[in-house]
């Protein structure tokens, strides 16, 4: 099913058959196969379910890609559910265009209307800071491992006055429970 068409982009949710395309966009977006092992690998997660993973096409080739997956909260002071954007990926000759936050805001209006409560991401203030993430630990999140600079570390909330309600450490998929993967 198409979400979204801007002409000439569309966004949709990827399928199992989209994977090479998905992977290729990793490969394209961030020039190893590093990222694009991680998607794989959440894709097979059980433990990364339910997630959201949408597919942005231009001009008839997969030009960008978002992966949303479930975090718990460890401790939490209150119920909540939540999910973690990783990774975000353009590639490289249409970057600037608008694919990425095309994409971060599809997803965000999709998990809003699923009920997630909270999206975190490890990622560049600059950037996240514009689509309404703000730094998580100051409010009582923190990461599953230590983060340098902190404030790469943020969360959106997607149910109003939830921020400062709720503390606790984010548990991310069995998957994302590697070191090096929290590294901005």
């Amino acid at each position: 099913m198409i979400l979204r068409v801007n002409r000439p982009m569309q966004i949709y949710e990827a399928r199992p058959s989209d994977l090479d395309d998905v992977l290729t966009v990793e490969r394209a977006a961030f020039g190893s196969d590093v990222e694009a092992g991680l998607v794989r690998d959440l894709l097979a997660d059980p433990s990364a379910a339910p997630m959201l993973s949408l597919l942005a096409w231009d001009a008839g080739r997969a030009v960008g890609h978002v992966l949303f997956t479930t975090v718990r909260m460890g401790h939490a002071t209150a119920p909540v559910s939540g999910m973690i954007l990783a990774p975000l990926a353009v590639v490289p000759d249409v970057q600037g265009r608008g694919i990425g936050a095309a994409l971060i805001r599809e997803g965000l209006a999709l998990l809003g209307q699923r009920g997630v409560d909270l999206v975190f991401v490890l990622g560049h203030p600059g950037y996240y800071t514009r689509h309404g993430f703000e730094p998580a630990t100051p409010r009582g999140l923190t990461a599953p491992y230590p983060i340098e600079p902190e404030a790469a570390w943020m969360v959106r909330a997607l149910r109003p006055g939830l921020l400062g309600s709720v503390h606790g450490r984010v548990v991310c998929a069995d998957v994302m429970t590697r070191p090096e993967y929290w590294r901005e």
